[in-house]
């Protein structure tokens, strides 16, 4: 299950910073080696239009703002993605039915059966 990220671009969407490092220590404990980071809507929007990513993890909440335009840039894209919130709005669950929402703080292990999930694999596959 380690490499399940392996060769895999990841964008995180989230404008916490220990809330970030932490999901990259996760990502790269899942193989992960290409990890991009926006803190704002508008800074993750440039990145969406300029390079390409194989799946998307997006804050509901970035300082005030929903990250729904981001979630809509990467669904025109057919980019996966889930969101993530620390709070109990269910908005995310409504608008956007079918998408994952991790609770914060989330473990590896609800993190990585997301993952794994998202990437349409059974648990116990690996990626080549």
């Amino acid at each position: 299950m380690d490499e399940l990220l392996s060769d895999q671009r990841v964008l995180v969407v989230q404008d916490a910073m220990m809330v970030l490092m932490s999901i990259e220590n996760m990502l790269a404990e899942l193989g992960c080696r290409s990890v991009t980071v926006a803190a704002t809507v508008r800074e993750a929007l440039t990145l969406i239009g300029s390079q390409v990513f194989d799946l998307a993890m997006l804050d509901l909440n970035l300082g005030g703002t929903k990250s729904y335009a981001v979630a809509d840039a990467l669904a025109a894209r057919g980019v996966p993605f889930l969101f993530s919130t620390g709070y109990s709005d269910k908005s995310a669950s409504v608008d956007y039915p079918g998408r994952p929402v991790l609770n914060k703080p989330y473990p590896f292990p609800a993190l990585s059966a997301v993952l794994t999930m998202m990437l349409g694999r059974s648990p116990n596959q690996q990626n080549c």
